[in-house]
């Protein structure tokens, strides 16, 4: 019985290290790719960013192209865990969206990483598309059932359509980012985004988008 507890304990710690080092590998990808952008940015300084051989990068993701889609996956949970798409009330989920612009502005690199992907993904045959598209799909629904859940509850201006509202936020967000990334001292990404949630949304007397908005900081920051 001893052996068999020992074994198990070996076992769970070997899931935990290789979890921990596919993180790490993941981190350091984004980093890379934030830096060089993902054509330029290759495997082998992923690799050495973690102290491991090109070899032993490809044992946890068999090419750049698998590497890139978990980079993006990686990159959404951290986004979920930040904007509240299912809470009952949903001047939460619009405020996560603003808590998320307003850390996007901290992180440059990954927001012009992802406007040159999303841009080069239009292309059928790039690794990211199926990513985009499906990724453009969950967000537009995500928005438009927050503002659905707004709507039933009194908050939404009467000429709003929910769909529709969902469609010109994510273009909004999209848009914004590009003129930031091209100027940054004449947008504030978070302030507009409050602005165009404003002229929605009845946010509560003496209230607005703005309030309550959570500062998330960067976790090298944080640490």
């Amino acid at each position: 019985m001893t052996d068999t507890i020992g074994a198990v304990g070996r076992t769970r710690g070997t899931y935990a290290k290789t979890a921990a080092k596919r993180i790490a590998i993941l981190d350091a990808a984004l980093e890379v790719f934030a830096e060089s952008g993902y054509r330029a940015g290759s495997l082998r300084e992923v690799a050495t960013r973690v102290g491991m051989s090109e070899a032993g990068l490809l044992h946890h993701f068999a090419n750049k192209g698998v590497l890139l889609q978990a980079v993006l996956d990686h990159r959404d949970e951290r986004s979920r865990a930040v904007v509240d798409f299912d809470h009952e009330d949903g001047r939460v989920g619009l405020r996560g969206l603003i808590s998320l612009a307003l850390y996007n502005q901290s992180i440059p690199g990954v927001v012009e990483l992802y406007c040159t992907l999303s841009a080069e993904a239009t292309a059928p045959a790039h690794p990211a598309h199926a990513y985009f598209v499906n990724r453009y799909a969950y967000v537009r629904r995500s928005v438009g059932e927050t503002f659905t859940r707004l709507r039933e509850a009194g908050r939404l201006r009467a000429d709003v359509d929910p769909a529709r509202a969902a469609i010109a936020t994510v273009a909004f967000m999209d848009g914004l980012q590009v003129q930031w990334l091209l100027d940054r001292d004449a947008v504030d990404m978070a302030r507009e985004l409050a602005g165009l949630f404003d002229s929605m949304v009845d946010f509560g007397e003496g209230e607005s988008a703005m309030t309550g908005v959570v500062v998330i900081q960067r976790e090298e920051e944080a640490a």
